[in-house]
C-alpha cells in the first residue's frame, strides 16, 4: 500500500522551522512584560503647584537610555531636563524644568524591561486646570512594524533550530546510533544548527533597532550595535554564538569519526559525546533563561534553572520526534529504525514529559500567581491552550505506543525481505552487465564486418584499377583505399564506444529507481510500521502547534504583570478623585518579598480641615483582599513644615484598617504615606499628594 503523505515529509526542516513563525508572525505587536503600575503625578490627575520631577514605577526593573522618558508641554515640546536615573527599585524619575506654566503635559516613556522586551505609553496630567494638546497620548508602535516582525520571526526561528539540532544529536546518541550514517538525518540535525547560528546572528542584528526606534534604516547602525553588546540580551546572543562554535565540532564528529566507528569502538565516544553535547545544550537553553522571562521577577534563582530544564526537555521531545520521523520516512530500506530505537525515544519522551509537567507548573504559578488569571489574561488562554494541545499529544503517543509494541515481528520479517531481495539485486545487476556486454560484442562485431566488406571493396577496386593502369598506379590506388579502409572502421568503432557508454549509464539510472522504487515498497509493505509512521507523522503536526504556542507564551505579557497593569490602571482612573468631598488614593506597593506586591485604596472622608474619617484596604494585584500585620498612615504638609502626623488604623477585618478623628489643621497640598508590612523583614512606604480642604 503506498502512502501520498511522503512529500510532504521531505519539506519536514522547512515545516518545522518555517511555520512556527508563519503562525505568529502576523499577530502584530508583541506583548509588552513591564507594566507601569503607578506615577507621580498620576494621569489624569490636576495638581496645583507644577512638580519638579515626574516619577515612573514599573513592575520590574527596566533599562533606560537619554529620550526613554520625555514630558512634553500642550505645544508638543520637551520641558524635562538631564537624563532618567533610577531613584528606587523600580521607580525611575525624570527632572523638568521649575516653573511650568497651568496646562496640560504629556508624559511619554520607551523602555526596555527586565526580559528583553520593549515597552512604551503615555499619559497625562494638568497643573492648575486642563488645557488642550496637539500631542497624541496613544500607545506608541514599540517592537512592532516590519522590523518587530522580522525580530520576531528570528525568535521563532532560533527556538526551532534549537529543538532540531538538539533532540536530533539527543536521537541518534541516545535511541539509534547507526542513524549516524543516515543522510536524512544528518541533514535535519545540520539544518537546526544554521537555522540557529543565522537567527541569532539574525537577532543581534535587528537587536538596536527593535528596541529603540524601531526604523529599518537603524538596523545596520553600529553605534546601536554596540549599546546591544553592553547589554543582557547582546551578551546572551554573543554567548550563544560562542556555543554554537563547539556544538559545530560536537556535530562534526558526530558525523564523521563517530560514524566510521565499530560498534564497540563506539560506546566511549558516545559517552563524552553525551557528556560534552549536554554541557553545550544546557549553555545555549541557559543564553534564553539568563535574558528573558526566568532572570526577572520572583524566585530568579530557582526559576532560571527550571527554564534550563524545560527547554531542554522540549528539545529532546519534540527534536527527537522530527529525528525519529525523518528515520521512519527516509531511511534506507537496508537500515530501517527498529523496534528497540523506538522503545528507547519512547521512554526517553516519557521522562521529557514528566520534566515539561513538573518545570510547566512552577512556570505557571510563577507567571499567572492565581488560578483566576487562567481565564481573565491572555497568558494564562494561551497556557491552557497548550495544554490541551500537550494532553492531545500524549495521547497520540499512546497509539504509537501500542504500534511500537507490535513492531518486534514485523521488523524480523522486513529483514528477512531484504535479504531475499537480494539475490534479485543481485541478478538485476547481472542482467545489467550481461545486457552491457552483450551490447559491446554486436557492437564489436558490426566494426569488424564493416572493416571486412569494405577491405575486400578496396582490393576488388585496386585488381581493376592495376588492370587498366599499370602497376605504379595499381600500388598507389591500393594504399589510398586502405587508408580510406582504416579511417571507415575507426569512426564506426568510435562512435560504438559512445553509445555502450550512453546505454551503460541509462541502464544504471534504470537500477536506481527500481532500486529507490523497492525500498520504498519494503518500507510500505509493513502494515505495522505504516500505521507507526502515520501515527508519529500526527504526533509532529500536533508538536508544531505545541512549538508555537509556546513560543507565542514567551512574547505575552505573564499574568501577573497583566493584573499589577490592571490595577494600575484602575488606579490612575480612580487616584486624587473625589465624591461628595471624600478623596480616594490608590497606591502599588512592593515590599520584595515572595509575596509582597499589592494595591493600598485610602479613602479619606470628608477630606477638609477638622474631623475625618479613614478607610485603608488593602489588596493582591488581582483584586482579593491581602492580609498584612500591619499598616501605618502619616500626613504632611511641607509648605507649612507641619508632620508627619502619626495615624495607626485599627484592622477591621482582612485587608480593612479603619481611623475616625483624624484631625487635619489646616488646607493644603498634603503628602499621604502609607507604610505597609507583609512579613516580619518586608515592608515599604508609598506616598501621594493630595489636596486636602
Amino acid at each position: 500500500m503506498k502512502t501520498t503523505i511522503t512529500p510532504r515529509v521531505r519539506h519536514l526542516v522547512l515545516l518545522l522551522l518555517a511555520v512556527t513563525g508563519m503562525l505568529f508572525a502576523g499577530a502584530g505587536t508583541a506583548s509588552a512584560h513591564a507594566a507601569l503600575t503607578g506615577s507621580d503625578p498620576s494621569s489624569g490627575v490636576v495638581v496645583d503647584k507644577a512638580p519638579t520631577q515626574i516619577s515612573l514605577t514599573f513592575s520590574e526593573k527596566v533599562s533606560t537610555n537619554d529620550d526613554s522618558l520625555r514630558v512634553l508641554n500642550p505645544k508638543g515640546k520637551r520641558v524635562d531636563v538631564g537624563k532618567p536615573s533610577n531613584i528606587s527599585g523600580t521607580t525611575y524619575a525624570i527632572q523638568v524644568r521649575s516653573g511650568l506654566p497651568d496646562g496640560t503635559y504629556t508624559v511619554a516613556w520607551q523602555v526596555v524591561s527586565a526580559d528583553s522586551h520593549p515597552v512604551a505609553g503615555a499619559f497625562t496630567f494638568s497643573v492648575g486646570a486642563p488645557s488642550k494638546t496637539t500631542v497624541s497620548v496613544s500607545d506608541q508602535d514599540v517592537g512592532g512594524g516590519l522590523v518587530g516582525g522580522l525580530y520576531g520571526f528570528g525568535r521563532y526561528m532560533s527556538y526551532a533550530g534549537f529543538i532540531v539540532m538538539v533532540g536530533g544529536g539527543a536521537f541518534i546518541l541516545a535511541c539509534w546510533q547507526r542513524g549516524a550514517g543516515v543522510r536524512a538525518l544528518q541533514r535535519l540535525v545540520v539544518s537546526g544548527w544554521v537555522s540557529l547560528t543565522a537567527a541569532t546572528l539574525w537577532l543581534l542584528l535587528l537587536r538596536g533597532s527593535y528596541s529603540t526606534t524601531g526604523k529599518v534604516g537603524d538596523i545596520f547602525d553600529l553605534n546601536l550595535l554596540g549599546q546591544v553588546l553592553q547589554t543582557k540580551t547582546g551578551a546572551a546572543l554573543v554567548s550563544r554564538l560562542l556555543l554554537l562554535a563547539a556544538a559545530a565540532l560536537f556535530i562534526a564528529v558526530l558525523f564523521g569519526a563517530y560514524d566510521k566507528r565499530e560498534d564497540e569502538e563506539k560506546r566511549d565516544l558516545t559517552f563524552g559525546l553525551a557528556i560534552g553535547g549536554g554541557v553545550v545544550a544546557a549553555g545555549l537553553a541557559a543564553s534564553w533563561a539568563l535574558a528573558e522571562h526566568a532572570s526577572t521577577g520572583l524566585q530568579p534563582g530557582i526559576a532560571m534553572p527550571v527554564d534550563v530544564v524545560h527547554l531542554l526537555a522540549v528539545a529532546i521531545w519534540l527534536g527527537g520526534l522530527s529525528a525519529l520521523l525523518v528515520a521512519l520516512y527516509r531511511a534506507p530500506a537496508d537500515n530501517l529504525v527498529g523496534r528497540t530505537a523506538v522503545q528507547n525515544f519512547s521512554r526517553i519522551a516519557f521522562g521529557s514529559v514528566l520534566a515539561l509537567v513538573a518545570t510547566g507548573i512552577y512556570q505557571s504559578w510563577r507567571q499567572l500567581g492565581s488560578w483566576s488569571a487562567f481565564t481573565d489574561t491572555g497568558y494564562g488562554q494561551l497556557l491552557l491552550v497548550k495544554i490541551g494541545l500537550v494532553a492531545l499529544l500524549v495521547g497520540i503517543a499512546s497509539i504509537s505506543r501500542r504500534w511500537t509494541a507490535q513492531l518486534a515481528d514485523t521488523a524480523e520479517a522486513t529483514a528477512t525481505v531484504v535479504e531475499e531481495r537480494a539475490p534479485e539485486k543481485e541478478k538485476a545487476h547481472a542482467s545489467a552487465s550481461t545486457t552491457a556486454a552483450d551490447s559491446s560484442a554486436t557492437a564489436s562485431a558490426e566494426a569488424s564486418a564493416s572493416s571486412a566488406t569494405t577491405s575486400t571493396k578496396a582490393g576488388v577496386s585496386s585488381a581493376t584499377t592495376s588492370a587498366k593502369a599499370g602497376a605504379s598506379t595499381t600500388t598507389t590506388a591500393s594504399a589510398d583505399s586502405a587508408a580510406d579502409s582504416d579511417g571507415t572502421a575507426s569512426d564506426k568503432g568510435a562512435n560504438s564506444d559512445a553509445g555502450d557508454s550512453k546505454r551503460a549509464a541509462q541502464l544504471a539510472r534504470q537500477q536506481a529507481a527500481v532500486d529507490s522504487t523497492r525500498q520504498k515498497r519494503l518500507r510500505d509493505a509493513d502494515p505495522v510500521r505504516f500505521g507507526l509512521r502515520r501515527s508519529v507523522l500526527a504526533e509532529a503536526a500536533v508538536a508544531v502547534v505545541v512549538l508555537a504556542v509556546t513560543t507565542a507564551l514567551t512574547t505575552t505579557e505573564p499574568g501577573r504583570t497583566e493584573e499589577d497593569a490592571k490595577a494600575a490602571k484602575s488606579s490612575s482612573s480612580s487616584s486624587s478623585s473625589s465624591s461628595a468631598g471624600a478623596l480616594t488614593l490608590d497606591m502599588s506597593f512592593d515590599t520584595g518579598g515572595t509575596d509582597g506586591k499589592g494595591v493600598i485604596r485610602l479613602d479619606l472622608d470628608p477630606a477638609r480641615v477638622g474631623g475625618n474619617e479613614m478607610h485603608v484596604y488593602v489588596q493582591r494585584p488581582n483584586g482579593r483582599a491581602f492580609d498584612v500585620p500591619e499598616v501605618k498612615v502619616a500626613f504632611t504638609l511641607a509648605a507649612k513644615k507641619i508632620g508627619p502626623l502619626p495615624v495607626t488604623p485599627d484592622r477591621i477585618t482582612t485587608g480593612h484598617w479603619a481611623a475616625n478623628g483624624i484631625q487635619i489643621p489646616m488646607a493644603g497640598d498634603w503628602k499621604i504615606s502609607v507604610t505597609v508590612r507583609t512579613s516580619d523583614i518586608d515592608q515599604t512606604t508609598v506616598d501621594k499628594n493630595a489636596q486636602i480642604g
